[in-house]
């Protein structure tokens, strides 16, 4: 049985040797397709699940990521609105203290010069009273003085 009518020279094939090929290749394909193919879909399945459930791990980290981040946010607002709050109390604080203890020093204050003053007053009115009893001798000197001559006294009982 001639299939072909060409020449082909030393590649014309046996019509048995083409026919044990094409058995040869058709087993080899269906151990291959029953054995490697079947292997070679797993890795590919395995690979493509991995790249895969990687991007969909990576996206659930990155949500959780997020989520964290947007809870740190809210603390660290709430946190520096304590501080704030914290902050404005501290000064409502300090300008009381500091109103209290100006009222406190003014009333001190007024205090020691009412004290002074009554003090100045008792020893203005005491040297007052000792100048008076001098006074009648320190004049009576002045005017000997400016005189010149002796004066006399007169006694004021």
């Amino acid at each position: 049985m001639q299939t072909h009518a060409m020449d082909l020279g030393p590649l014309k094939p046996e019509n048995n040797e083409l026919l044990l090929g094409v058995v040869l290749f058709a087993l080899l394909y269906l151990v291959l397709a029953k054995v490697l193919l079947p292997r070679i879909a797993r890795t590919i399945a395995d690979r493509d699940d991995a790249i895969h459930g990687q991007q969909e791990r990576a996206e659930d980290l990155r949500a959780q990521a997020e989520e964290i981040h947007a809870e740190y946010q809210a603390a660290l607002a709430a946190a520096r609105h304590d501080a704030s709050r914290i902050r404005q109390q501290g000064k409502e604080e300090g300008a009381a203290a500091i109103a209290e203890a100006r009222a406190e020093g003014i009333r001190e204050r007024e205090r020691i010069v009412a004290e002074g003053t009554v003090l100045i007053e008792a020893e203005r009115a005491a040297a007052e009273a000792e100048l008076r009893t001098h006074v009648e001798e320190l004049a009576v000197r002045l005017a000997e003085r400016i005189l010149g001559e002796p004066v006399r006294q007169r006694s004021v009982d």
